[in-house]
């Protein structure tokens, strides 16, 4: 990525705040640059009038290298961002949403992850099976946002996720890709799927058992 990308952010920011995933100050984008550092939407700003002014540059190591004025700060999930770009050294975008639906279909599990139906959009993130058998990855909410970003760095330096794609329970949704519309592509695909899930369960409708033969 050779190219400032806050104008790309700041077009996305604008198209998830008139879908209601960024309402308000809610949700932070970043985009990475070539020397690893990345551009992050600032706390506090109105997603849906970003300007270029509303973002901070963050090192690897979290250190505020560019700021416009001192009072600007980093999102607070900027730790969550700094664990994804170390984790995947392909992620060059990571987008955090707050939808409804993905904190609804976030307490479908108590577990620590949550199986996905499996629908045809599947194929955006990678998925090439026949009826795939995908989850996604659930973490507990800390008011301590570090604490995720912690939870997320053990268990995935484990155990890498199949997508690229967690869940917050009760927060919000972040993915990832190694590009922005890639990013805005596996959103928007997260999404989908959730809308999906809220509406079976709300008119009861079961994934059907496997045919024995």
């Amino acid at each position: 990525m050779n190219t400032d990308p806050r104008p790309t952010l700041i077009a996305a920011a604008g198209q998830f705040y008139q879908l209601g995933w960024m309402v308000g100050t809610a949700g932070n984008l970043s985009a990475r640059l070539p020397n690893g550092s990345f551009w992050i939407t600032a706390s506090g700003r109105h997603k849906g009038l970003l300007n270029m002014g509303d973002f901070i540059r963050i090192a690897p190591d979290g250190a505020v290298l560019e700021q416009p004025t001192p009072d600007v700060r980093p999102s607070a999930e900027t730790s969550i961002h700094q664990v994804i770009y170390s984790l995947f050294p392909e992620a060059q975008a990571c987008y955090h949403v707050h939808s409804i639906e993905a904190n609804l279909v976030s307490r479908f599990t108590t577990g620590d992850s949550l199986p996905l139906p499996p629908l045809e959009m599947l194929k955006g993130f990678g998925v090439w099976e026949e009826n795939p058998k995908v989850v996604m990855p659930v973490f507990a909410n800390h008011l301590e946002v570090p604490r995720i970003a912690d939870d997320i760095y053990e268990r995935f330096q484990a155990v890498p996720p199949s997508i690229n794609a967690l869940l917050i329970r009760n927060h919000g949704v972040t993915v990832w890709a190694s590009s922005p519309d890639g990013a805005r592509n596996n959103l928007e695909i997260a999404e989908y799927i959730f809308r999906y899930m809220v509406a079976a369960r709300n008119v009861g409708l079961e994934e059907p058992s496997e045919e024995t033969h």
